[in-house]
């Protein structure tokens, strides 16, 4: 029996896969629960229909982030810390304190989407990563300076 997967089934595949399974899974399990709809001829042009539109959606974001990307590569952050006398940091330098810095600028990036290319020691100039998209990265200038 071949049905179109209306959401994630754990070991089956992915909403709007279309798959083979047996009759009774399909009519005693997959049906009843809603997690799939018999692959007729009008639920399978829905189903390509859904697929073609998602394609689309996914480019426009793929395209919106590589935008994003360019320009963040023109961004540079400058992040005041406490120094001791020795040169060494009071705390660490984070994504977090990168994001607040982005804040100013009018740039809004999540904290968890930033990390900071090797450790920060003390004064100088990193580099952070931003995951703009999940196959999109970029990289800004994170200048550290003495309070």
């Amino acid at each position: 029996m071949k049905v179109i997967l209306q959401q994630d089934v754990k070991k089956l595949g992915k909403k709007g896969d279309i798959v083979e399974v047996s009759e009774g899974y399909g009519r005693n399990f997959l049906l009843p629960r809603k997690a799939a709809v018999p692959a007729t001829a009008a639920n399978l042009n829905v189903a390509e229909a859904q697929a073609g539109s998602k394609k689309r959606k996914e480019a426009m974001e793929a395209d919106e982030a590589k935008l994003m990307a360019k320009q963040l590569e023109k961004v540079s952050v400058t992040i005041p810390v406490k120094i001791g006398a020795n040169g060494k940091l009071f705390g660490s330098v984070t994504g977090k304190d990168v994001s607040e810095a982005l804040k100013k600028q009018n740039i809004d990036i999540d904290k968890r989407k930033i990390s900071l290319q090797g450790e920060v020691t003390g004064e100088g100039t990193y580099e952070a990563v931003i995951k703009v998209h999940p196959t999109i990265t970029s990289k800004i200038k994170v200048e550290i300076k003495a309070q």
